[in-house]
């Protein structure tokens, strides 16, 4: 049985097999697919990758508005893109532990507040310029800035020096942090010649692909950086290309028709029909990304507590959940975390669907007439349909929804973090600090809510310093409570990442941190044939 399995998982590498066909062989056999996907494992790293082709991706979330400066990155494809041409100190893994890239290892103090990196030696950048400790001096220095409008600025804050010292970089930080490796690990902070200061939009990065086309909201395009570094393990494909297909339809159309070798975002509701499709494998995964109705709390009339309030008790979770997720997801709880991350608090009382209360926080509110909700394709996969969803609900309340459809071009820069009312989502981050920070707090780039709590504030900044455990538990209870009863954010479902490739795509590993490999598929993955 074993070695059948060992042999037709080889064919599975090699695209002549589908996942699926093996699975179920497998399961057939009684074989559990935890081995099975091991016996895949094993195949693919016997086999190694294979070197060379065109790699090509079609994805949702680009816009002509797209900027290369990673200090902008708040969507899919400049995201993406990204992870192709640039890199940051250190990664989290697929299993959340914190690998080396650029600084090939690290220390702290015994207080946390003194970090040291050691920084890779032989390494270029794509314009033939060393890596120097001093590119990440300056690369964080510029994030730092109190006007870069850098998403990374409420991390980075709390920085009180950041010193190059022979090959290491030592950041001092103004509190203890034990979870300053994710920090450096953040997206926004690839590390440019001279930190980007003298041109943040070029693209010039240390990664496997340098840019050749950049179209922003049309396509982009990598070519292989001959000097990469890393290239035994990423930067298998001659080139790499991603085309901008926001339409959902078109983009698997796209997919199965080989324009393109993988998609992000399939759409649940036809998950099962995709399934179907010869030479298609669809990759569920699990993860910590949500998707929000978002109010901003200074604005009214969502200045008013109840009416935030009314409005969260108007959704109906399970419904979203099963209607919108197909299943594939589980129900939020207006907050942006779960169980998923440590230190959760799972006696927190669920949310519920509830038309008398919200009837009554809404009645109290003194609010009188419709509320104005902005939607989009681009939001999150369904989006218009959930609007739909929750204007149905709510109006079992007696709340008027009205829904506006925005178009997708232009929607994360003229509705996003723009409008008062409005759909959006998040990936997830590793740690409850950074997806609180990133969002929540008064100094966030992206609070997106304009929620502004000193109270929250010095929960979040204090769990940051505290080294006790239990301690710090407590804090994140205490600032998710503020945030779910007293916030703009309302989280009616966590999402899985639901991505599509073709069979001739190997080294695909499942990754919780993001869709398509937490970003990494075009650079980690290879063409079988």
């Amino acid at each position: 049985m074993s070695d059948e399995l060992k042999f037709l998982s080889h064919h599975v590498i090699r695209g002549r097999l589908s996942r699926r066909d093996f699975l179920g062989r497998a399961a057939a056999l009684g074989v559990t697919a935890t081995f099975a996907n091991s016996l895949l494992a094993g195949a693919a790293r016997a086999e190694g990758p294979v070197k060379g082709g065109q790699l090509k991706g079609g994805l949702v979330g680009g816009a002509a508005t797209d900027s290369l400066d990673p200090a902008t990155w708040a969507s899919q494809v400049p995201y993406t893109f990204g992870r192709c041409w640039g890199e940051q100190m250190l990664e989290v893994s697929p299993t959340g532990e914190i690998e080396p890239r650029l600084a090939e290892e690290y220390h702290a103090s015994d207080d946390a507040k003194t970090w040291t990196f050691k920084i890779r030696k032989g390494v270029t950048f794509h314009n033939g310029k060393d890596l120097t400790p001093a590119d990440i001096v300056a690369t964080l220095e510029r994030h730092a800035d109190a006007n870069s409008k850098s998403a990374a600025l409420a991390f980075v804050s709390s920085f009180e020096t950041v010193k190059a010292d022979g090959d290491t970089v030592v950041i001092v930080l103004k509190d203890p942090n034990a979870d300053l490796p994710y920090v450096v690990g953040d997206y926004h902070l690839m590390i440019q010649p001279n930190g980007g200061k003298d041109n943040p939009t070029e693209g010039i990065g240390t990664g496997p692909y340098k840019v050749a086309v950049n179209e922003p909201g049309v396509r982009h395009v990598g070519e292989l950086h001959k000097g990469y570094w890393g290239s035994d393990k990423r930067g298998h494909a001659d080139q790499i290309e991603i085309i901008v297909i926001n339409d959902a339809t078109a983009r698997t159309s796209a997919l199965q028709g080989g324009q393109v070798h993988m998609i992000n975002r399939v759409e649940p509701k036809i998950v099962e029909l995709v399934k179907r499709v010869p030479g298609v494998e669809i990759r569920n995964v699990p993860g910590k990304g949500h998707y929000v109705f978002i109010a901003h709390c200074n604005t009214a009339p969502f200045d008013n507590n109840d009416l935030r309030l009314a409005l969260k008790y108007a959704v109906d979770r399970e419904e979203m959940v099963q209607k919108i997720l197909g299943g594939y997801g589980s129900v939020g709880n207006d907050m942006p975390v779960t169980a998923a991350y440590a230190l959760f608090s799972d006696d927190i009382e669920q949310r519920k669907y509830d038309p008398d209360k919200a009837a009554f926080h809404f009645k109290k509110s003194g609010h009188d007439g419709a509320v104005l909700l902005r939607t989009s394709d681009v939001a999150f996969p369904g989006a218009v349909d959930a609007a739909q969803l929750y204007q149905q609900s709510a109006a079992k309340a007696g709340i008027t929804i009205e829904v506006k459809r925005e178009p997708g071009d232009g929607y994360w820069s003229e509705t996003w973090n723009k409008q008062p009312f409005s759909m959006s989502y998040w990936t997830g981050r590793p740690t409850q600090d950074q997806v609180y920070s990133i969002a929540y707090l008064k100094n966030a780039e992206w609070n997106d809510t304009r929620f502004f709590r000193d109270d929250f504030d010095k929960l979040i900044l204090g769990a940051r310093a505290e080294l006790d455990q239990a301690k710090r538990k407590q804090m994140y209870r205490d600032a998710g409570m503020i945030l779910r009863d007293e916030g703009g954010v309302i989280v009616p479902m966590f999402n899985n990442y639901i991505d599509a490739t073709s069979q001739s795509v190997g080294g695909w590993v499942d990754d919780p941190n993001g869709e398509l490999m937490g970003g990494h598929a075009l650079t980690k993955c290879w063409l079988n044939a």
